[in-house]
């Protein structure tokens, strides 16, 4: 759902999870069914001279031929003759404009704004879709194997195309629901939507090989069915193209998870490359891989599922496995009945799916795993400070160590608290649906300061907050010294985050008359939060429990200052659209003990979406004379599939999300580089926000 207004020229767009987007130079608009050729869920017809957007990456296809314009990062205008165009505007909500006319497209001095002019008013329709999509439908599902299988092959109906390009997440909409029931009942929508991709995946008729194997069927819109072990080899795990006689042995579990690991990651990465040569296609600087392997990508893309998958078993995956871009996430889930109904918010995510398997950390391990992660991220110093938590009781937690496979983020759905991955429960997931379909009109972010030896984290984040309320509508409200029922009122009152600084002990947060238990809470409306006080993990998990999406937490005592550097980080990565585990991790990337601090809750949760879509990291390293190496790291748990375009003035290339690009930069094109890019930036061992470091290099 994406709501409207118009006020004077600025016409202001807001999806169901508060994802702002502002256009000015609007005289006139209104509502429209006129069909745009892109998958959008609202089209609007404005009239205008020129149309304002946020700095964003455009694309220009001209209807009717193959011809494209990507807008050159060395901000000369795009000059377009008169004719008939679809734009492609990557904002926080996506975006496409089509018009029959002449246009000039540029960025406005300083790179603020994106602006498409014409010679005249004009009328153009607007396409908006979010970058969300709620589920419609819902499956019951009895405790049986076949069911199960059957209730994940019409997961799939989700996607909107059976081509390549059901890897834009725009193409990919939120699966059905799964629910507890005695027999299987699927609605009839789903029935008639449900591919018929001639695939199928046959695994053996246990829980954990049906996990593992549903984000594989999921992708290739197979048919997910399980083995009825009779006859030799019947019972092992295989993938079947029938009409073209193929049969694709895989190994029994665990290896199993590996198989399906690579046949994924291999598949999305061809469809990623083939889907360039449809409508929607760009400059990839990964397209020459297939040249390489001697595939045409316009046979491909034309082809049926099967024909194009039986393609792709022939590329041996040793040939493109260095190629391929970081899978962005990993999760781990008990194999039993009661994990079912995870299956479809793990499928949107497009999340490998393992069996959760520990160990005990020795000794020291713990301490050296975080030295190890701080020095490697550029850090020389140690802080030394006092403990947040002082004499205090702290709750304690056992920590284990998680046997983790590939991925840039992982997710806990299973017993035990680990180490590097964020800790969530089936509770997170609904609450995040819940707020989804309570949109608001503004954000609310609530600072409570209980300890004024604090002062420093609180000043800090107050202001972090109250620059961005200047850009986005956000209310900021700052509270100091709360008593138990004044903290309970925060926590039970509807806001999108919570920013707690000052103490915990075992039995609660602490307040100047006692102590809150965040289990005495009747409900928690708060959507996010983090709980910045030493031992902070079990007070965090019961709020999720109580209503809550996610959050950041600590496992044991934190030093102040430790405390105070990643409070700030964190409250500025988050507030910029990076997802909860995403700033949580790069925040305590800061101090020598960040393994202290945890994600509880749904980790890729975003609070809001970066005016970039993509949230994007960037390391600066110093070589000799005036150069320096500029990488970029782009991903993101929400969005696989996506794209990003870096603006250097030599790039003309596109690359795909989870894959880092690289430049040798003068300090004239790192300047312009981090002026161009809201990003975070990794520099000379700190972090750094892009348009502040940009100063340091000249002019």
């Amino acid at each position: 759902m994406i709501e409207w207004a118009l006020d004077g020229s600025h016409l202001r767009l807001v999806d169901a999870d508060d994802t702002v987007l502002s256009i000015h130079g609007v005289e006139h608009v209104e509502e429209s069914g006129h069909e745009i050729p892109r998958p959008v869920e609202e089209t609007l017809v404005v009239t205008t001279s020129e149309l304002r957007f946020p700095h964003a990456a455009v694309s220009a296809f001209a209807l009717g031929s193959s011809e494209h314009h990507e807008l050159d990062p060395d901000d000369t205008p795009l000059s377009l003759s008169a004719g008939e165009y679809i734009l492609s505007i990557k904002t926080a909500l996506e975006t496409c404009l089509q018009f029959s006319d002449a246009a000039t497209i540029s960025h406005t001095e300083g790179d603020e704004s994106l602006v498409v002019s014409f010679p005249d008013r004009t009328r153009v329709t607007v396409g908006i879709k979010s970058h969300h999509d709620l589920p419609t439908e819902t499956i019951t599902v009895p405790d049986s194997p076949d069911g199960i299988a059957t209730a994940i092959s019409h997961l799939a109906a989700a996607h909107k195309t059976d081509r390549s390009d059901r890897t834009y997440p725009s193409l990919r909409g939120h699966p059905a629901l799964l629910e507890q029931g005695d027999s299987l009942e699927i609605p009839d929508q789903l029935r008639a939507t449900r591919p018929d991709s001639g695939i199928e995946l046959v695994v053996p008729p246990a829980y954990e090989s049906l996990f593992v194997a549903a984000p594989l069927a999921y992708h290739l819109q197979a048919t997910l069915r399980t083995a009825d072990g009779r006859g030799r080899g019947s019972g092992r795990a295989r993938l079947r193209i029938p009409d073209f006689g193929i049969e694709k042995r895989l190994s029994p579990m665990p290896d199993l998870e590996h198989d399906v690991e690579r046949l994924l990651r291999k598949t999305f990465f061809l469809d990623c490359l083939v889907r360039n040569a449809g409508p929607y296609g760009t400059t990839l600087a990964e397209q020459h891989i297939l040249e390489a392997l001697d595939l045409d990508a316009g046979a491909l893309y034309d082809d049926s599922p099967q024909q194009r998958l039986a393609t792709y078993l022939d590329v041996p995956y040793d040939a493109i496995k260095h190629r391929l871009p970081d899978w962005h996430l990993s999760t781990y889930v008990t194999p039993e009945y009661d994990s079912v109904e995870l299956l479809p918010f793990l499928l949107d995510r497009m999340s490998m799916v393992y069996m959760p398997r520990t160990s005990t950390l020795e000794g020291k391990e713990l301490i050296e795993r975080a030295l190890e992660d701080f020095y490697r991220s550029g850090n020389e110093t140690a802080s030394t400070g006092l403990s947040r938590a002082g004499a205090r009781n702290v709750a304690a937690v056992d920590i284990v160590k998680p046997d983790l496979q590939n991925g840039r983020a992982h997710g806990w759905l299973a017993d035990g608290v680990p180490i590097d991955v964020f800790k969530t429960t089936p509770d997170a997931y609904q609450n995040r649906l819940d707020y989804l379909e309570q949109p608001s009109e503004s954000m609310s972010v609530r600072i409570v300061l209980n300890d004024p030896e604090m002062a420093g984290e609180h000043d800090s984040v107050a202001e972090i907050y109250r620059q961005r309320a200047q850009e986005l509508a956000m209310d900021v409200s700052v509270n100091e010294s709360l008593t138990t029922a004044e903290l309970a009122r925060v926590f039970e009152r509807e806001s999108e985050f919570v920013h707690y600084i000052g103490h915990c002990e075992r039995e609660g947060l602490c307040c100047p008359d006692g102590l809150l238990s965040t289990a005495s809470l009747s409900r928690c409306n708060a959507q996010t939060f983090f709980l910045n006080a030493c031992g902070s993990y079990h007070e965090g998990k019961r709020l999720i429990e109580r209503g809550s999406v996610a959050g950041g937490v600590t496992f044991r005592e934190v030093l102040n200052d430790h405390a105070v550097k990643v409070g700030s980080t964190f409250a500025k990565l988050l507030i910029n659209g990076f997802s909860i585990e995403r700033a949580l991790d790069l925040a305590r990337s800061r101090i020598m003990m960040g393994k202290d601090y945890a994600v509880v809750g749904d980790g890729t949760h975003s609070l809001i979406q970066s005016e970039q879509q993509l949230p994007t990291t960037i390391t600066v390293e110093a070589l000799d004379g005036d150069e320096y190496l500029v990488t970029l790291d782009c991903y993101s748990t929400r969005m696989t599939g996506s794209y990003y375009v870096p603006q250097t003035a030599a790039n003309e290339c596109a690359y795909l999300c989870g894959t880092e690009s690289s430049f040798t930069l003068e300090e004239a094109g790192v300047r312009s580089l981090l002026c161009e890019t809201d990003a975070s930036v990794i520099y000379d061992g700190d972090l750094y926000w892009s348009k502040t470091l940009a100063q340091q290099f000249g002019n």
